[in-house]
């Protein structure tokens, strides 16, 4: 099993897509998965929902359980798939449950402000 560290991000994160604001928050955490990068997961209360539809894809991981995901839709684009969240995660990453992770996708920005 891959050591997973999930600590609160310091600092105003902010997560972009198609020049649209989707999420800002100040609890922000940062998850890292044994030598990958660090993962920045907003909680659901800061994140603009409206733009997020529930995709039917999913995934599982042996360290945080099974994944589910969203597409951004925005006016400009749509991004599949670009967001996922665990519902229920495994202990080992229970802090994360409520929080949403975002691809690194050109159009999609996760910045600390």
């Amino acid at each position: 099993m891959t050591k997973i560290t999930i600590q609160k991000a310091t600092g105003r994160w902010v997560v972009r897509s198609g020049g649209a604001i989707l999420g800002e928050t100040e609890n922000a955490l940062e998850l890292i998965e044994g030598d990958l990068p660090a993962v920045i997961y907003f909680p659901r209360e800061d994140v603009a929902m409206a733009f997020l539809d529930k995709s039917e894809k999913t995934s599982h991981c042996p360290n945080k359980g099974d994944a589910t995901y969203y597409s951004i839709v925005n006016k400009s684009s749509t991004d599949e798939d670009a967001v996922w969240s665990y519902e229920a995660p495994l202990a080992t990453a229970s802090e994360i449950k409520g929080h949403l992770a975002f691809l690194p996708l050109p159009s999609v920005k996760v910045e600390q402000i």
